[in-house]
């Protein structure tokens, strides 16, 4: 399995009993959709690692608690701290506005008069508001992502629809003193 053909799940944070277990803190609002895990992949040196699991509970409402098939100490030893994955293929169908940030790199953002704004390169999900970097015309503009400036995600067409404020692309395209 690739790396770029999964999504990031959450991080395996500790041990959890004597037994060989380990807590997986998902990194997801909708965390009750991985009650009934099967499987997941650990990144180890680089590689996406298929792990079995034999049984799981909830350890916190984001949390669950592990354990693997054929569970050995060396193998916990391994997991700790390593970053969870799962193919982008067992991600539910999104449909209407929503959509997972790794889909709609590359979407095109358009006004609400069909104005082109730029594409976007990625999206900042980092900090409490959470934004779109896009590339247009040579330069970086950030948009923030805000649920309700959102009109319309178009999948066929590979475009978003979003009602601006007044003056929020200028900022990012009238010349500053520098580009004189």
């Amino acid at each position: 399995m690739r790396k770029e053909d999964c999504y990031f799940l959450g991080k395996i944070t500790r041990r959890h009993g004597l037994a060989g277990n380990v807590i997986l803190k998902l990194d997801t609002d909708q965390p009750e959709l991985y009650n009934k895990l099967e499987s997941i992949f650990v990144e180890i040196n680089g590689l996406l690692v298929p792990f079995f699991i034999e049984k799981s509970s909830w350890s916190k409402l984001d949390s669950l608690n592990l354990a693997f098939k054929n569970s050995s100490e060396a193998m916990v030893d391994q997991v700790l701290g390593k970053s969870v994955y799962l193919p982008l293929t067992t991600l539910p169908k999104l449909s209407g506005k929503q959509f997972y940030y790794h889909e709609i790199i590359g979407y095109e953002i358009l006004d609400e008069n069909g104005n082109e704004c730029g594409v976007i390169r990625s999206v900042n999900d980092q900090t409490a508001q959470n934004y779109f970097i896009l590339g247009f015309e040579g330069r970086e503009i950030v948009i923030p992502l805000i649920k309700d400036w959102i009109l319309e995600v178009n999948r066929e067409e590979r475009f978003i629809k979003m009602h601006l404020p007044e003056g929020l692309m200028d900022v990012f395209l009238v010349p500053s003193k520098k580009d004189e």
